[in-house]
């Protein structure tokens, strides 16, 4: 990178480069698109929709990882990059208004696939734009050029495609069939090139920053599931009674343990595991595989318990309901299973991709899981949620028992980077400030 000359109104990142608070602001926009994805999806609760918001999950993750990336290069709170920030922010917001449309226009307004279309288009294209335009001068870019830009352009195009099927085919099955097939190949277009972003120059400069990035992200899908909780049907006329308490409680329980079992240890592991990797492929690798991709079905997780969160307070407040509420309907009950599962899941991935240690706990945990969906198909709902908490908690403290020995030297290490930053800054501001 030093090699570059850079345009005027951009500076560089550097490896030790942090997350800016202009990047939290990009986040409060992808706040408002998971809660939207949550809410499409709880109108159709079929497969036909929990597949749309799957597809629709995925187009948003590829447009927040354009975000993550050029951060990592640029100095997002430099220059004339914040006016690109709050651009391309505005069109992510419109792109998540056009969420419940984005698959089937409904009569009224502007065609919704056609909105999201080109929004995606905006998005994809003014990140590309900024970081081919920043380091434009890389030799190495410029021969690579086609790289770079085609994907998003094939991808874009499929979208686009997708949105300007005539309306009358797109309400038959087969003609949704194709638009989705069209989004599909779209998906397999962005994330298939990510496979080879590497061999195209792409290099992690920070890898604090690249770490901070996505464990935020994670907190915003988290905190999304509270918000799923706290925002159920009628919740704002909901009366306040022992089954809601009750509820509530265990929700927290539920997101709390998702919480602890990422950010306690992991989270400090794998981004030392980053910092460690000094081979320019290597570290580019480790963090396409370990955060671009794996980290999506880790939100994907959150949303699917947020989602079969949706409406359990509203039933626990109505006074016809029982005490302990009736059975769950399957779909909630996969949701809220099937979502901590995969979460389970994933952890037990990273946790061999980056550290190349088995998660045996996490393992158990989560085939506990899937043999008590059964079992919880037939219990009230109040007990399912109960049974799903205790799992959850358990299979966390297991684990947190388990990795001892490891947790006390990566907890060790980050508090002693922490302490080493904290001395170098009192002693710079000491001497300038």
């Amino acid at each position: 990178m030093g090699g570059i000359r850079w345009p005027r109104g951009v500076r560089p990142g550097a490896p030790g480069t942090r997350t800016t608070r202009i990047e939290l602001f990009y986040d409060l926009v992808f706040v408002f698109a998971f809660l939207n994805v949550t809410t499409v999806t709880a109108s159709d609760l079929t497969g036909r929709g929990l597949l749309q918001c799957l597809v629709l999950l995925a187009l948003l993750w590829w447009c927040w990882s354009g975000f993550a990336a050029l951060g990592n290069v640029v100095r997002t709170d430099q220059g004339i990059v914040p006016l690109f920030g709050f651009a391309t922010s505005a069109a992510v917001f419109v792109l998540a208004l056009s969420l419940p449309k984005a698959f089937v226009d409904r009569p009224g307004g502007l065609s919704g696939p056609l909105v999201f279309a080109v929004c995606y288009f905006l998005v994809r294209a003014s990140q590309v734009t900024l970081f081919l335009w920043a380091v434009r001068t890389d030799p190495s870019v410029r021969r690579r050029l086609p790289m770079l830009a085609l994907p998003f352009l094939v991808a874009t195009a499929l979208v686009l495609g997708a949105a300007l099927l005539p309306q009358r085919l797109v309400d038959d099955t087969n003609s949704f069939a194709l638009r989705l097939a069209l989004w599909v190949a779209a998906l397999a277009v962005e994330y298939g090139a990510g496979l080879a972003q590497h061999r195209a120059g792409w290099m992690v400069l920070s890898a604090g920053h690249w770490a901070e990035r996505h464990a935020l992200i994670i907190m915003v899908a988290l905190g999304e599931s509270i918000i799923a909780l706290g925002l159920g049907p009628g919740s704002g006329a909901a009366s306040l009674t022992w089954p809601v308490i009750i509820t509530a409680v265990l929700g927290v329980a539920v997101v709390a343990a998702l919480w602890w079992a990422y950010f306690d240890t992991l989270a400090l592991a794998m981004e030392q595991a980053l910092h460690r990797t000094r081979d320019r492929r290597a570290r580019a690798g480790l963090a396409r595989d370990v955060y671009t991709y794996l980290h999506l079905p880790l939100i994907a997780g959150v949303i699917l318990f947020a989602l079969g969160l949706k409406g359990l307070i509203h039933e626990g407040a109505d006074p016809e309901t029982p005490r302990w509420g009736v059975r769950l309907p399957g779909f909630d009950l996969l949701a809220l299973y099937g979502g901590v599962l995969l979460y389970a899941l994933t952890l037990i991935l990273l946790g061999r991709r980056a550290l190349g240690a088995p998660r045996w706990p996490s393992a158990a945990g989560a085939a506990l899981l899937f043999v008590l969906v059964p079992v919880a198909a037939r219990l009230p709902e109040l007990v399912a949620v109960v049974v799903l908490a205790v799992v959850a908690v358990l299979a966390v403290a297991a684990q947190t028992v388990v990795d001892a020995p490891r947790r006390r030297r990566v907890r060790q290490v980050a508090l002693e980077e922490q302490l080493a930053s904290e001395v170098e800054q009192t002693r710079w501001r000491g001497e300038h400030l």
